[in-house]
């Protein structure tokens, strides 16, 4: 694997000499750290010990070093731990820029992420990429990146970019490009698609991991995707699918996000037996839970709440997650390591009173000791800046005929055979059912009905390339009236549309097209709340605390039109993911996940 010792993937030859100078007594270490209780994650226990620091990295860990460095702090038994790393993060989902990120989470113990932004990727292509790399060059926060490797996700969405296996290739030589990202084609896989197989093979030609998504998949058709070379997934959502995916050989990551919480199911698997195969991951999660839980930190705080032997809890967000992506001297407190650490009065609790990243303090009490540095990128593509390129508009286009079957008219007679198909938003999970309706039609028109919570939903291509929309309906919101819009939508990140009203569903497009992105909730034709994501649409350099506060009155002003669901946008915005089952809605029209295909409105 390609490595860059001026990124920090790698000491230098003069660092390694240092160490070794350090810790055999000939020269005088930066830092030592007395009577700490270290958290060993090799051999799962905690021993009382010193710690010298040679610069970046580790010079020696044991009992009553006697070293002339240039500071010591005595650390009074309070407990030393490798800081954290999550294992799989889109920083697209936390709606800021990578520095915002860094700024919540290493004061919780978090200093280095693995990144797949197939969110940007989805939108601006191999130029997104190279915008997320470049925005991070510089930060106090360690972002290592996986290339997406499902650009689109299938071929039943329209995205804002080109993404060749030749953009993926340039992308892997990157200095902190570690793997391939999640294959979320999961069907063409277990088919043994040779362009998609492919994917996976560049991993593997590079010493890298090839990453997994495969949700429900079990027997046979697991042992297919598997046998692929992939080595890792994070959608388990039981006992036994998480068990046999273990059994399997697959490097299970526990998945934490803003809306699936796979924990509580998973926990029991969160053993010492488990050794290498389990790691620690947030997938998606959004400001309030960034700012109110933290990152993978909350993670390790809820295994151990649930009974997870507390070093072994650490081991699956440090140690485990740098030995699945090859990480060189990354995730424990050991001698040749980056001294990458954390000092907490509490295990259980996990909240650091210092952080440390290379030997240096970036954060204390609950902040960050300086501003995380943000190097700008030379340009910012086109492509992010203005990305939301709609068609002409009108509320027609928002009209579903109905044709000659059986529909209830506002009189409650019935005109012909049929039903429709319609999409169940399922509170607190990313997956949907399907369920066969009988709509309501006004003057030949099927329209929402919200006293049968029957929304519209719409999808609206916005990279301009050919203008598609599509129509149908949803059920689950509780919308009484109003409409809600997002630019985010995973994972084309076309507009997702969900009203009571056609004419506030338009408003809601026009005024999405006006601030270049983001959410917005419209009620009688007016703006209600709003958030602007202009960079992609998928993210602002606002603050997360600003962040919050827009996300708090757009849940207010959406629970104010009726809806019932928590983190309404987040909802809506994986409604038109076609690779989660059952039922999803693109530019292209209705998507039968579990089939593969487009399946029309009409039964």
């Amino acid at each position: 694997m390609r490595h860059d010792s001026d990124l920090g993937t790698l000491p230098t030859r003069a660092e390694i000499a240092a160490a070794v100078a350090v810790a055999a007594g000939r020269e005088p270490g930066t830092l030592l750290l007395t009577n700490a209780r270290v958290v060993n994650v090799f051999t799962n226990e905690v021993v009382t010990s010193d710690v010298l620091l040679a610069g970046r990295l580790i010079a020696a860990v044991c009992p009553d070093i006697d070293d002339a460095a240039t500071t010591r702090i005595d650390l009074d038994g309070a407990y030393l731990t490798p800081s954290l790393i999550d294992g799989h993060v889109h920083l697209e989902s936390s709606l800021v820029t990578p520095a915002s990120y860094a700024r919540a989470v290493l004061p919780r113990g978090v200093t280095g992420v693995v990144c797949d932004p197939h969110e940007i990727a989805n939108v601006a292509g191999e130029a997104g990429v190279e915008w997320l790399l470049a925005s991070t060059h510089e930060l106090q926060f360690d972002v290592w990146v996986t290339v997406p490797s499902c650009v689109p996700s299938t071929l039943f969405e329209t995205i804002g970019a080109d993404f060749p296996l030749a953009a993926m290739e340039r992308l892997l030589a990157q200095p902190r490009v570690v793997g391939v990202a999640e294959l979320m084609s999961y069907p063409d896989v277990v088919a043994g698609s040779s362009e998609t197989l492919a994917k996976a093979a560049l991993a593997e030609l590079r010493g890298m991991p090839a990453e997994g998504h495969a949700p429900a998949l079990d027997g046979r058709a697991l042992n297919a995707y598997l046998a692929s070379g992939i080595g890792s997934d994070h959608e388990s959502t039981t006992l036994e699918e998480g068990r046999e995916k273990l059994r399997a050989g697959a490097f299970l990551m526990v998945r934490e996000g803003s809306v699936t919480r796979d924990l509580a199911a998973l926990q029991p698997l969160v053993d010492v037996g488990a050794g290498d195969r389990i790691g620690f991951v947030t997938d998606d999660r959004l400001p309030h839970d960034l700012l109110s839980e933290g990152g993978v930190d909350h993670v390790v705080r809820a295994a151990i709440a649930g009974g997870a032997d507390p070093a072994y809890a650490l081991r699956c967000a440090t140690y485990n997650v740098a030995l699945h992506y090859r990480l060189p001297r990354r995730g424990a407190v050991a001698p040749g390591y980056f001294a990458d650490l954390v000092v907490c009065d509490d295990l259980a609790a996990f909240m650091p009173s210092r952080v440390y990243r290379h030997g240096a303090l970036v954060a204390r009490d609950g902040a960050t000791t300086e501003a995380v540095r943000q190097s700008a990128p030379r340009a910012t593509p086109d492509t992010i800046v203005a990305s939301v390129n709609l068609p002409r508009l009108s509320v027609d286009a928002l009209r579903l005929e109905a044709p000659g079957r059986r529909t209830v008219d506002t009189d409650g007679g019935e005109n012909g055979p049929g039903a429709v198909r319609c999409i169940v938003a399922i509170e607190n999970q990313i997956l949907t059912r399907t369920e066969l309706v009988v709509p309501t039609v006004v003057d030949g028109a099927i329209v929402a009905d919200p006293e049968r919570d029957l929304l519209k939903l719409a999808c609206i291509e916005r990279h301009g390339r050919n203008g598609g929309i599509s129509v149908g309906l949803v059920s689950g919101f509780g919308l009484r009236r109003g409409a809600l819009g997002s630019s985010v939508g995973h994972d084309h990140h076309n507009l997702m549309l969900v009203g009571a009203d056609d004419h506030d569903m338009l408003v809601a497009a026009e005024h999405l097209r006006a601030m270049a992105g983001g959410f917005v909730v419209v009620a009688d034709g007016s703006v209600i709340a709003d958030l602007p994501l202009p960079l992609a649409g998928l993210i602002t350099d606002e603050p997360l605390e600003t962040v919050r506060a827009a996300l708090d009155a757009l849940d207010d002003a959406a629970e104010a039109l009726g809806n019932r669901l928590p983190s309404p946008f987040m909802a809506l915005s994986f409604l038109g993911l076609p690779v989660i089952p059952s039922l999803r809605l693109t530019d292209m029209g209705l998507v039968d996940v579990e089939a593969g295909r487009l399946v029309p409105l009409f039964e």
